[in-house]
């Protein structure tokens, strides 16, 4: 007996198919023709859902009790509901329920709905809202709806989106806080599953500012932008492995990031947590690196300072050297640029007391100008302060990076891609909102968020 093709058996059912079929098969090129087909796999997979839906609906109701009275509730017949999903629309009828006593209930009771996780008033599907929220982590609000519509002619607006993405947020954000008021309580968070080979490799641990503007005043979009520093810090494995040419290379491995708008102080919390998870206390090396802001610094001082070893970021210090060698040999001259490059090579090496000797004895010239005297003596005792951050050579032959360029990376990914765009201006609310999204989904807790949950459009 001859098989029914797959088309023959699309061919004979339902109608609403009939022209989308059509349009495959008519399709003159293979890009059209994959298009159409999507186009109907959609309708197919819609109707599938639809006649699963109606036959739940069709089946007996266990109805709850009223809420005001504690009578069980009759059914006053089916009543029509549909949803926007990434399928299309889908639409469907389902009992809805009253008291028997007439009480005020105040809603429609539909245990079908209830079942099926749908709250009363939703009128999109939450893995559409879960989908939106995910292209709202990379891509403006608009483009987000546009890419929606394009994909999946799902028709959402962005100011739907916005609404999903604040909802999300403040999900991300409740869950953030409990964690560290738990911490705070003493309860270490769980360590994130390690597999071996990755466990035996140092933790790398930097921060850094990144600029953000924010509006002037709340509710409004008009006046001046106001700049305001973001903290961004990054958690990653510093891994090992040999190319094909017999290069070693370190690249970056578990990559978290943590961010927050406000001073170190509110950063420092959030990032001991998330180095409690990334195994900080079990770690065979940890290692901690960042230019030379005292915030910052300070967070190592009190976080870290016993577990790991701090680096002061080279090219930071190499600048500060520069600065000084141009405060004294009266700027871009050759001499100046001779010192410089005998006082970076130095450095480098291994040799910094030899640096801090020779800027001893400059500041002991008798003849040296006072604006050069006080930007060398500032050369001195920040290179003095970090004296324990600066020896690079050891630092190099643990394999480990002299430069912050991992967080200032990780500033320019998670911040400046997103919040920086052409007309851009935050409100705190706004910022936060998205940026715990962000977060959640570089640092692969996304899906655990189940974001949103249902709820009707704003």
């Amino acid at each position: 007996m001859p098989m029914i093709s797959l088309t023959d058996s699309l061919r004979q059912g339902a109608p609403a198919l009939q022209n989308l079929l059509a349009a495959v098969q008519q399709a003159p090129a293979l890009a059209p023709m994959v298009l159409a087909a999507w186009r109907l796999g959609l309708a197919v997979a819609l109707l599938v859902v639809q006649e699963v839906v109606t036959a739940r609906a069709q089946a007996p109701t266990a109805w709850p009790t009223c809420p005001q009275c504690g009578m069980r509730l009759h059914s006053k017949g089916f009543v029509a509901r549909q949803l926007t999903t990434l399928l299309g629309v889908l639409r469907w009828q389902r009992r809805v329920g009253r008291c028997p006593r007439g009480c005020v209930i105040g809603q429609q009771i539909a245990p079908l709905d209830t079942a099926l996780g749908l709250t009363p008033y939703q009128t999109t599907g939450v893995e559409v809202q879960q989908l939106a929220c995910a292209l709202a982590v990379f891509v403006p609000f608009e483009t987000a709806a546009a890419l929606l519509r394009r994909l999946l002619a799902v028709p959402v607006s962005p100011a739907a989106i916005w609404g999903w993405v604040q909802t999300g947020g403040q999900r991300a954000m409740a869950r953030l806080e409990q964690e560290l008021t738990r911490l705070t309580a003493g309860q270490a968070p769980p360590v994130e599953p390690l597999d071996p080979a990755t466990a035996v490799h140092p933790l790398l641990i930097g921060a850094d500012g990144v600029m953000v503007p924010f509006r002037p005043t709340a509710g409004t979009a008009q006046g001046r932008v106001v700049w305001r520093e973001i903290k961004v810090a990054i958690l990653a494995r510093l891994g090992q492995r040999t190319t094909a040419a017999g290069h070693v290379v370190t690249p970056l491995e578990r990559r978290r990031l943590v961010a927050v708008l406000g001073a170190s102080a509110a950063l420092s919390p959030r990032l001991w947590l998330e180095a409690l998870r990334q195994g900080v206390l079990t770690a065979p090396l940890v290692a901690w690196v960042s230019d030379g802001g005292r915030g910052f610094w300070r967070l190592y001082r009190e976080r870290l300072a016993g577990r790991a070893l701090g680096i002061l970021d080279f090219y930071h210090a190499a600048q500060h050297l520069w600065a000084g060698a141009a405060a004294w040999l009266e700027g871009r001259t050759q001499q100046a640029h001779a010192w410089f490059a005998t006082a970076r090579h130095r450095l480098r090496h291994g040799e910094a007391n030899a640096v801090l000797a020779e800027l001893t004895e400059i500041l002991a010239l008798a003849d040296l100008p006072a604006s050069a005297r006080t930007t060398l003596q500032n050369l001195y005792d920040y290179l003095d302060k970090h004296r324990t951050h600066i020896d690079y050579e050891m630092f190099k032959e643990l394999g480990l990076p002299l430069g912050s360029g991992m967080v200032e990376s990780a500033c320019k990914w998670l911040i400046q891609q997103r919040f920086k765009g052409v007309g851009m201006r935050w409100s705190d609310e706004g910022f936060n909102h998205l940026l715990h999204l962000r977060l959640a989904w570089v640092n692969g807790r996304f899906d655990a968020l189940s974001l949103p949950e249902a709820s009707p459009n704003p």
